[in-house]
């Protein structure tokens, strides 16, 4: 029996940590007291199985891997990014965005489930957390749906799936820390993800507008009388052109001498400000140039898109680092916040408490997660999991999908930090000996914890959504009429086709690695005209020392004074006569004599 237990250590030990995971324990001393209790069994059992490499002294290596977490600057974004989200969404920034592209797209039908799409992306952008961009969404969105009469399904899963975006719109938490584990770039791997999310993005708007084709009646326009900015999309489209003129008179001729990407923040900047300026000068003097509706767009969209522009734009252009990002973004987070006078001690701190439990929620995981990993590896885990991922059947494409629906399975009933923390540190080196891509990779596995967090019946955002949605009879305030629950079916249900969008997005990303792989020809090529010049030596410099450094000339023909190259055995060449070594002054085997 305990020759069984030796030789099995390895999937045994994982598996009844998974199993303790699945029934609820918390996870990071989860991992960490099954790290140490294997570890205990393994130093115990190692004289019976020689692939057993467990010793006491071997526990010594803790402190050092938990310091290691500590000064990780990649993680450091976290906190930034989180606290930027979380300031963002306290200070109305969501309701403002709901309620302006509502205003926008709402002669048209489905045009609020537009709405709540963009602003999900857009949430995504700026707050990076599923449940903020969930909750919001639905405390401000579904009462206006239901009130107008949606469908019940496509209203909730709209929202649902809109907020789920926050896992792979950058700057993602979730590509953050796979970053992280997989040992790569954030900057890349957010440059990889921006076209899958575009088209995830792009998905959901199509299937809206094929719901409104096929069944109209779910998805009505906003009646005129709820139009409260009116119309003028001419101005809008006005305001909109000059700003892109704006923007290329400046990158052309303005900011011409400087380099790439500093003419183009400065020209972008310029437009920006340009667009923001027409409009208050609009609002504050009553000038009458652009419609309310223009008006409003450009002062409610212009800020955050700044704010994206500011942490993304600046990564992608390689001008900061996501760590850099993310704090220029938590203080322009606080600026706009300052500016709309909505930022008050008790925001701040109940932003700052949050802040700290999610970061110390992280470093937990992470720390469970190593001890977990010191004694995993010391029984041969590793090569338990290669060895049974690298004899799937199909190759690249078979460990992909197993990997797939390995991963979504567990993504239904563990966070992603958890998956990260254990199972991608596992699969990276099976994925990096089958030739993928890791950034690849990492996105694939992102999209997939997207899809589980829709997943009934355990999806998480669907939990968010149920904890807000109303399940009883509720009256409507502005309309005074009284609505009926939204049942938890309901919200399965309107789930179930953004399930399907999430998965056939995942195919494509596998069929056509470049919608990622184009993160490697985004950086700046080098200039096939640059040469490297090394300076020569002198007519002297074989028997006067080396040029530059003032070295006097030496006797020997090597010309460095103080050492004696040998003889490279050159043909035609004269073996020189190796000088005698000098004897020493005094003699290191005698103690020392004093006169």
């Amino acid at each position: 029996m305990i020759d069984i237990i030796a030789h099995n250590l390895a999937p045994i030990m994982f598996i009844s940590v998974m199993g303790m995971l699945l029934i609820g324990y918390p996870v990071a001393f989860t991992l960490a007291a099954g790290g140490l209790l294997f570890f205990v069994i393994g130093v115990e059992v190692s004289h019976i199985s020689p692939e057993i490499r467990l010793f006491w002294p071997l526990l010594q290596a803790h402190p050092e891997r938990i310091y290691g977490i500590m000064y990780n600057d990649t993680l450091l974004a976290i906190p930034f990014f989180t606290f930027m989200g979380l300031i963002l969404e306290r200070s109305g920034m969501a309701e403002d965005l709901l309620d302006t592209i509502g205003q926008l797209f709402g002669p048209i039908r489905g045009g609020l489930s537009y709405a709540v799409v963009l602003v999900g992306a857009l949430l995504a952008a700026t707050t990076g957390v599923v449940a903020a961009s969930v909750i919001a969404m639905g405390l401000i969105s579904l009462p206006i749906m239901l009130r107008y009469g949606y469908n019940r399904s496509l209203a909730t899963g709209t929202i649902a799936a809109a907020g789920t975006l926050a896992q792979i719109v950058p700057p993602s938490l979730v590509l953050i820390v796979m970053a992280d584990q997989l040992g790569r770039s954030v900057g890349d791997m957010y440059v990889g993800a921006l076209y899958p999310a575009l088209i995830i993005v792009a998905a959901y708007c199509l299937y809206i507008f094929a719901v409104t084709l096929i069944k109209p009646q779910w998805a009505p326009a906003l009646p005129v009388e709820a139009r409260t900015l009116g119309r003028g999309i001419t101005s809008l489209i006005v305001i909109l052109a000059l700003s892109i003129a704006m923007h290329f008179v400046a990158y052309h001729f303005i900011f011409d001498s400087l380099r790439f990407e500093t003419r183009f923040v400065w020209s972008a900047t310029s437009a920006a400000v340009f667009a923001l300026a027409v409009s208050m000068a609009n609002s504050h003097f009553k000038l009458g140039i652009l419609s309310r509706l223009a008006e409003r767009v450009v002062i409610v969209l212009i800020p955050p898109l700044a704010l994206i522009f500011l942490v993304l734009g600046t990564i992608f252009l390689g001008i900061a680092t996501p760590t850099e990002g993310g704090a220029m973004g938590a203080t322009g987070a606080l600026v706009l916040a300052t500016i709309k006078r909505r930022m008050g001690f008790v925001m701040l701190k109940q932003a700052l408490d949050s802040t700290t439990r999610l970061s110390a929620f992280v470093m937990f995981i992470l720390i469970g997660a190593r001890v977990f990993g010191l004694t995993f590896y010391g029984v041969n885990g590793n090569l338990w999991i290669e060895e049974l991922l690298l004899g799937l059947p199909g190759g690249t494409t078979g460990f992909l999908v197993v990997v797939t629906v390995l991963v979504f399975v567990l993504g239904c009933f563990l966070d992603f930090f958890e998956i990260a923390f254990i199972m991608v540190p596992l699969l990276a080196p099976v994925a990096e000996k089958l030739g993928i891509d890791l950034i690849w990779f990492g996105i694939i596995l992102g999209i997939n914890l997207q899809t589980s967090f829709l997943t009934p019946p355990f999806g998480f955002a669907l939990f968010y959504l149920r904890s807000i949605a109303p399940s009883k009879k509720w009256k409507d305030a502005p309309s005074g009429r009284w609505l009926p629950g939204v049942k938890t079916t309901e919200i399965y249900k309107g789930a179930v086709p953004y399930i399907i969008i999430q998965f056939i997005v995942i195919l494509i990303v596998i069929a056509f690695p470049e919608l990622v792989t184009h993160y490697k020809t985004e950086r700046p090529a080098r200039d096939p005209n640059l040469q490297i010049t090394i300076p020569g030596f002198d007519d002297n410099a074989l028997g006067g020392g080396l040029p530059g450094l003032g070295l006097p000339p030496s006797e020997n023909s090597n010309g460095l004074p103080g050492l004696t190259l040998p003889s490279l055995g050159l043909p035609g060449e004269t073996p020189s006569a190796q000088p005698e070594p000098a004897a020493p002054a005094f003699n290191l085997g005698e103690p020392p004599k004093f006169d």
